[in-house]
């Protein structure tokens, strides 16, 4: 039975080989040395040889504290896992006739979620003969696309399913504020304002 392979590199008296390419904990190359002056420097620095390039003609050995590299590697895997599981699709529904006040308040949470980095799923949800007219669920979804788009940017296009019509979002990494009265919170804000300001009467709301 084949023996399987360890992922781990090889450390100190495991690197059997006659000499290899030292770099010192600082990345200096330090020149092709005899392993057991390699393993010596860094018996003197009360750190680890740790061959890091084994397949280099010589090997390439680095003098580190493998301890520490390994505990910040783990590290920053975890990081690297958590904000991909933080990371997740939101929802946010809309009817065809909601009323400006609403649009104002679900447009700002999705706003608000594209940026704190999740995508969104935008949903128009028809009643009876309201599926008659999609161009209002439309209509609707393109003014939220464009009321968020400095935090944001379409990623599926407006499309139906079944009784509903959909969109995603996804957060825009390229966005960036120079201040607080031109950061895209406040840009989207404004938006939202005159979004729904012109858009009362097409989507079922009546200005008094």
């Amino acid at each position: 039975m084949a023996t399987p392979i360890s992922s781990e590199p090889r450390i100190n008296e495991r690197i059997r080989v006659r000499e290899v390419r030292l770099v010192d904990p600082e990345g200096k190359q330090l020149g092709v040395r005899p392993i057991q002056e390699a393993l010596e420097l860094a018996r003197r620095m009360d750190m680890d040889l740790v061959e890091v390039a084994p397949m280099a003609n010589p090997p390439v050995a680095k003098i580190m504290d493998y301890g520490k590299f390994k505990f910040d590697a783990a590290q920053k895997a975890k990081e690297s896992r958590r904000r991909s599981s933080a990371a997740q699709i939101k929802e946010m529904k809309y009817r065809p006739k909601i009323g400006t006040g609403d649009f104002d308040t679900k447009t700002r949470q999705v706003a608000k979620f594209l940026s704190e980095g999740h995508k969104v799923k935008v949903t128009i949800m028809f009643r009876g003969r309201e599926l008659y007219h999609p161009e209002i669920g439309k209509d609707i979804l393109d003014r939220i696309a464009e009321a968020v788009t400095e935090v944001g940017k379409v990623e599926v296009a407006p499309k139906l399913d079944g009784r509903n019509m959909l969109m995603v979002l996804a957060p825009d990494r390229k966005v960036g504020g120079s201040s607080k009265s031109d950061s895209p919170q406040a840009k989207v804000t404004n938006a939202v304002v005159m979004e729904t300001g012109e858009a009362a009467s097409s989507i079922g709301g009546t200005a008094s």
